[in-house]
């Protein structure tokens, strides 16, 4: 695999276009956008599983009630742990996918001087 993008040791003023990108106002609006996502998802993740975590320790009557058979809330709440995540990431991938990546394929133009549409080249088995 090869990538776009110049050493900024060896080409001569990337790293000055590094930092005019990262200056830019489209830079700070990707980086606004990326943490308008992913700080408040983190804030609430680590708030359910934190309650899941002191309901496990302080409220073990409730988290051993039975929902059905040998099911109770406890194992309801914990298999919910994983389904959050997965949500998440699918959620992060659309929401990267649709605002995140074609500023970025913007701003990759301005650095290398280059198309804004592809990252990564897969080059075919011989």
């Amino acid at each position: 695999m090869t990538t776009d993008e110049p050493d900024p040791a060896t080409s001569g003023d990337s790293g000055s276009r590094y930092l005019q990108v990262q200056q830019s106002a489209e830079f700070e609006g990707l980086r606004r956008a990326f943490r308008r996502f992913v700080f408040p998802t983190t804030v609430a993740f680590l708030v359910w599983y934190a309650l899941y975590v002191i309901l496990s320790a302080y409220a073990r009557d409730f988290m051993s009630t039975k929902v059905t058979g040998h099911i109770n809330v406890a194992l309801i709440f914990g298999l919910l742990q994983f389904v959050t995540t997965f949500l998440i990431a699918w959620l992060y991938e659309r929401y990267a996918t649709n605002k995140l990546e074609p500023v970025q394929a913007s701003l990759k133009a301005q650095v290398t001087g280059g198309p804004a549409a592809a990252t990564v080249t897969e080059e075919e088995p011989a």
